[in-house]
């Protein structure tokens, strides 16, 4: 079975071609131009996909030495994002779609993440607790199989990568700023200043990112009020990526741990984080517990993912399951405590 992947939900457009669990090809292009923006502007990224998804989908034939007519499925994002961004993903595909008499396969951007793992590890097992965290969403997953998880944690406010980009800005660093923080951190003392871990004791799966914001901003405008100084950037990056990720970490292996599973995937953005991975691989270790991430460039928004687990729907419901085309986009994010609650 090969399947031809879109997804367009905010500023990556990215077409794949999967062929029975593996990636023939998966072409990324990033707006970058949004850092000047210090965040994603909407309109602009919906124009960017427009431009640049028709010859995307041609270097991934390319790439996969394939062409259209090799192709036995089509699979798209269509929630939750930018609806704008969505739109062209959803309406080339199923473009193709009419054209080649090829089922779509409607895919949640949520559900490609929280698989994205397996893409490149084939031994992890379930069931599994799935930490999703990215610029958007921060959640717990308990995971039982390809068609059946369920939400058991939820950010009450800021997800762990938005609290990432807005502190990043506080000191003064580009979007996105994830990446930005990790790099210095790097060079930095992760004990140097001793910021709050929220919710880390609250006896749930929840999580809690805008105090820690909160505290960083007191703490820069009280003792760096003309700008954090370059001798100490290295060090406050550390103990904020500490703060966040020790929390991460302590409520992900909790989650394993009373839920009695043996294999943990992180995924999304955030999962690309240096000390997020050694951390939660080695912590993790200590109880016996194994940890998966995905490859670097199945952590970021991208239809490898989105194909990958279409698959596995075709495979469970066939084909004629998946021509109808009234499937509409939505922005809504994750909310539900149940897989179809």
């Amino acid at each position: 079975m090969k399947i031809l992947a879109f997804e367009s939900s905010c500023d990556e457009t990215s077409v794949s071609i999967v062929e029975n669990g593996q990636i023939r090809s998966n072409i990324i292009s990033s707006q970058y131009f949004h850092k000047k923006y210090g965040g994603v502007v909407p309109e602009l990224a919906s124009r960017a996909h427009l431009e640049a998804i028709c010859e995307l989908t041609e270097i991934a034939f390319e790439q996969a030495m394939l062409s259209p007519q090799d192709i036995d499925a089509i699979a798209v994002t269509t929630e939750p994002g930018l609806i704008g961004s969505l739109i062209v993903g959803s309406n080339f595909a199923k473009g193709l779609s009419v054209k080649y008499d090829l089922p779509i396969v409607p895919i949640n951007h949520i559900e490609g993440h929280i698989y994205s793992g397996l893409i490149s590890n084939s031994g992890c097992d379930f069931p599994f607790v799935n930490l999703l965290v990215s610029g958007g969403h921060t959640a717990l997953f308990l995971v039982h199989s390809f068609n059946d998880y369920e939400v058991i944690g939820l950010t009450r406010d800021d997800a762990a990568g938005e609290a990432f980009d807005k502190i990043a800005k506080l000191l003064g660093l580009s979007y996105p700023g994830g990446p930005e923080i990790d790099k210095l951190a790097q060079a930095g003392n992760s004990k140097a200043f001793d910021f709050p871990r929220s919710m880390m004791n609250s006896g749930d799966y929840d999580f809690s990112f805008s105090g820690l914001k909160t505290s960083v901003k007191n703490f820069v405008y009280k003792n760096y009020p003309n700008g954090v100084p370059k001798e100490a950037l290295s060090d406050v990056a550390a103990s904020v990526q500490r703060a966040i990720v020790d929390v991460l970490v302590a409520k992900t292996i909790k989650a394993a741990e009373e839920h009695k599973v043996r294999n943990i995937v992180i995924s999304g953005g955030v999962s690309a984080n240096s000390w997020l991975r050694e951390k939660m691989k080695m912590k993790a270790a200590q109880k016996g517990i194994a940890t998966f991430a995905p490859e670097m460039g199945y952590c970021m928004d991208n239809a490898a993912m989105i194909g990958f687990i279409a698959e596995k729907k075709l495979l469970e419901k066939g084909r004629d399951c998946f021509y109808k085309l009234d499937f509409r986009v939505s922005a809504n994010a994750l909310r539900s405590r149940k897989k179809n609650e």
